[in-house]
């Protein structure tokens, strides 16, 4: 039967009158479309009305549109089956763990935006899937999908990124030849293309019983840490941990520029607490050895500890907004918010006396736009504050004296997280802001066996070798080497500027004072008359410290009203924001 239809008709209405009238004639129909010489669509009575020939619509080139063949149908199942994960015993014990299998992970992070593409799903294929001709005896208990490992890229919050993330259903998460050249290829297109890295890491580290093939070569889980380290500064690297990365897994979260812990389930550690034991008889569990308040607190190693797996992912959206793709650009700017609190109560905030303590987050929240500030490493080197903030809509870098914690006194622990810090911000072009009020690094044979001095330099040299655009602020007191590293004249930043309170000087008047006068002080008898004398001379002594001679003699920029402190600071960064500098020709220094 043949029948012509109107020239406004599509291939799909072809298709259905004809598979309509074949039913009900009980014969073949070939439908026409206008005065076109071949059939648009054509169909039999006995073609099942969901067979993919079904009312099979033809072009008016005549060629047939084709639909999935019984080869692209056992790929797709094939796929299915991948994507499914490892040994179903292990993705039951991902409940008790309390933590996603690693795809609805990747729901979780890329949502709606999706994973554009992943690369290598059919890694180790051949090695365990009953369709490879390899496999004599499929056992789903050898189950090695992606060889557990899956990479690729993806939208997140607007960005697009590399991703990385271990499946801890296969061989709890492990790296073997497979995974580990899926890995490498990731980091290596990472440095093509400009775009961060994110590392979603469960991994017991190396396969043992696979190591042949990956662990030494030239192309190995070695090579990791290379490639870490050519994407360091090139690129954001972001490491997120759900477990426990052992060995040489957990250098990857330590060479990222930024490592989030979730606690109660992640840990880091360079051998497992059974190696532990086996090589120094310590018996400690793996919290105890690596967990994350151990890497907050102690190690220094952890930036950002997340509460579950939802709020590690928010945490990464907040971060990423005060970073660029790459070191070529900037830092996205937002709109303008106000601050928390009045720029009004800074002056009221900061004590008139230098020994005072007060929590410099007061100031911080009166100077940068609303609820924008980001703070990095809280546990660890408590006496400086380090975070991302904005002003005016821009992103900078904070480094701030903490007079709440040991009265601001640097020791090596703060001194190693502002050197980090300032390092990071500044080779992501995030502009930095120093918030002075210390008494300098500390003293004492306990801080000179944790290095100081060592520390100290690190501080001094990120201060020294940034070439953002720089603004210190004299809060209160500036004593001795403490000037240097938070930002000071000589190290060119591009202004420092200090409020009415604040202080500069190789030390405070009570030190100086009994530095200098404690043996005329010794001599006078009566307390009374010493006690007042002590108070002349220190008050001399701050006349000589103080930042209206400061700025008198042109040491420093300018005294600036508290109040309009946050002001200053915007106008300041707007007008510095192209500013070039350039560090002298040589291959690098030798500070590390």
């Amino acid at each position: 039967m043949k029948v012509r239809i109107g020239a406004d008709a599509t291939d799909d209405e072809a298709a259905a009158i004809a598979a309509a009238l074949s039913s009900h004639v009980e014969e073949s129909v070939e439908v026409y479309v206008d005065d076109a010489a071949s059939p648009s669509a054509t169909r039999s009575p006995d073609e099942p009305s969901d067979s993919p020939g079904s009312a099979t619509a033809t072009g008016s080139d005549g060629g047939e549109e084709l639909g999935p063949t019984e080869r692209e149908r056992q790929l797709l199942e094939e796929i299915e089956e991948i994507e499914a994960g490892g040994p179903e015993k292990y993705r039951e014990r991902l409940d008790e763990q309390g933590k996603l299998f690693v795809r609805d992970r990747l729901d979780l992070w890329f949502g709606e935006e999706g994973v554009g593409f992943e690369d290598g799903q059919f890694a180790n294929f051949d090695a365990w899937h009953p369709d490879s001709p390899d496999v004599e005896e499929y056992d789903p208990n050898d189950r090695l999908p992606a060889d557990g490992l899956l990479t690729g890229a993806a939208e997140f919050e607007g960005r697009s990124l590399h991703f990385m993330a271990n499946d801890f259903t296969v061989k709890a998460g492990s790296m073997a030849e497979r995974g580990v050249e899926k890995f490498l290829r990731m980091q290596q297109r990472a440095l093509k293309s400009g775009r961060p890295v994110l590392y979603l890491m469960d991994s017991s580290g190396g396969r043992i019983d696979q190591q042949t093939g990956f662990f030494a070569n030239r192309e190995g889980i070695g090579k990791y840490y290379y490639n870490h380290s050519m994407l360091s500064g090139r690129v954001p690297q972001i490491c997120v941990l759900y477990g426990p990365c052992i060995a040489g897994a957990a250098y990857t979260p330590v060479f990222a520029d930024f490592t989030v812990m979730v606690e109660g389930m992640s840990a880091m550690a360079i051998a497992s607490p059974r190696m532990v034991e086996m090589v120094t008889g310590e018996q400690i569990d793996l919290n105890e050895l690596g967990g994350p308040r151990v890497h907050m607190e102690e190690s220094g190693s952890a930036d950002l500890i997340a509460e579950d797996e939802e709020h590690a992912r928010e945490l990464v959206a907040q971060l990423l907004t005060y970073l660029p793709d790459n070191a070529d650009e900037r830092p996205p700017k937002s709109e303008t918010v106000a601050p928390v609190k009045s720029p009004d109560g800074i002056d009221a905030v900061v004590p008139d006396r230098p020994n005072e303590g007060y929590d410099v987050n007061r100031v911080i929240e009166r100077l940068v736009d609303g609820d924008s500030f980001f703070e990095l490493r809280s546990g660890y080197g408590a006496e400086i504050v380090t975070g991302f903030a904005r002003i005016d809509g821009r992103p900078i870098g904070i480094v701030a004296n903490q007079p709440a914690e040991r009265a601001g006194a640097i020791f090596p622990d703060a001194a190693e997280k502002a050197a980090q810090f300032i390092w990071t911000a500044d080779a992501y072009n995030v502009p930095l802001l120093y918030l002075c009020d210390t008494p300098g690094f500390m003293a004492g044979s306990q801080v000179e066996k944790e290095g100081i001095l060592e520390q100290g330099k690190r501080f001094i040299y990120a201060t020294s070798s940034a070439t953002v655009p720089q603004q210190t602020v004299v809060t209160r007191k500036a004593y001795g080497a403490g000037i240097y590293a938070m930002g000071g004249p000589a190290y060119d930043p591009e202004s420092v500027i200090a409020l009415p309170s604040g202080e500069i000087g190789i030390m405070g008047p009570e030190a100086a004072i009994n530095a200098v006068y404690a043996n005329k002080l010794a001599e006078i008898d009566d307390e009374d008359e010493r006690a007042e004398r002590e108070a002349e001379l220190r008050e001399e002594y701050r006349e000589d410290i103080d930042v209206h001679r400061m700025a008198s003699e042109v040491v420093i920029d300018e005294i600036v009203p508290p109040s309009e402190l946050r002001a200053e600071l915007a106008a300041r960064f707007a007008f510095y924001e192209d500013v070039e500098k350039d560090l002298p020709d040589k291959k690098h220094g030798t500070v590390l």
